[in-house]
């Protein structure tokens, strides 16, 4: 058995899949460097990303699949869910030997579980754009903190950069540590040492009229939320209670 170590990175994960059939590793697991366990009796190969070999898998793929099942092996890869790597790659190989398309075989368990998690990554990606809340620092930039489940900054950021076109604004992951900065012209990702508890309680990063803001926006918040009509249930399933932490609303 030969286990396959990568950078973590889609395209590290592409290259895998391309060393894969590269030295026709019939018996072949691929995981992350970052989480990789060592067993007995495997062999490990560590993966150099490679643009041109992910660009011919890529290309393999899109000549096999519809664009929805590209996203949707994009947006499993994005779940981070340990062990994904490999049924993304038994979902690959199923889809190489078999003539017809096999996207809706859900009696495949590789194909189900793709469906699964790419619909459960999409609900969440839905969800950042409805939840962030921006603030307003002293230098101009806007910027808020979100933690989802699921790695899914690479898929909002298209949003917020149509949205909000005309200012700066930073979107921080703090469970992955890294966010994505928009410069008025690109979005970038970027790594910082983010304390998000100082940013929290220190009002010198903060623009003199965010605490006017934040207050408006409670007021409003109150406003529209008429207890005679209160239904604690039905608002937790649509703005569950782990999403609060982060939303200005919920400060009253």
């Amino acid at each position: 058995m030969t286990t396959l170590v990568y950078d973590g990175s889609f395209k590290g994960w592409l290259t895998a899949v391309f060393e894969v059939y590269e030295y026709k590793l019939s018996e072949a697991g691929i995981q992350p460097a970052h989480s990789y366990q060592d067993e007995l009796m495997h062999i490990r190969r560590d993966v150099v990303t490679d643009e041109s070999k992910s660009a011919r898998v890529w290309k393999t793929l899109s000549d096999k699949m519809s664009r929805q099942s590209l996203k949707r092996i994009y947006h499993t890869f994005l779940s981070e869910e340990a062990q994904i790597e490999n049924i993304m790659l038994e979902f690959v190989r199923y889809a190489l030997r078999t003539r017809v398309s096999i996207e809706n075989d859900f009696s495949n368990a590789a194909v189900l579980k793709l469906q699964q998690m790419a619909r459960k990554v999409h609900r969440e990606k839905h969800r950042m754009e409805a939840f962030v809340r921006f603030q307003l620092t002293s230098d101009n930039l806007y910027y808020a903190i979100v933690q989802p489940d699921f790695n899914v900054l690479p898929l909002i950021q298209t949003h917020f950069k149509d949205r909000y076109a005309d200012q700066r604004w930073l979107i921080y992951d703090a469970h992955r540590k890294y966010g994505i900065y928009y410069d008025l012209e690109n979005v970038t990702e970027v790594k910082i040492d983010f304390s998000e508890d100082a940013g929290a309680k220190s009002d010198a990063v903060y623009d003199e009229n965010e605490t006017m803001y934040q207050q408006l926006w409670q007021q409003y918040f109150s406003s529209v939320n008429i207890k005679a009509r209160k239904n604690m249930r039905l608002h937790i399933q649509h703005m569950p209670k782990r999403y609060w932490r982060y939303l200005t609303e919920k400060k009253i």
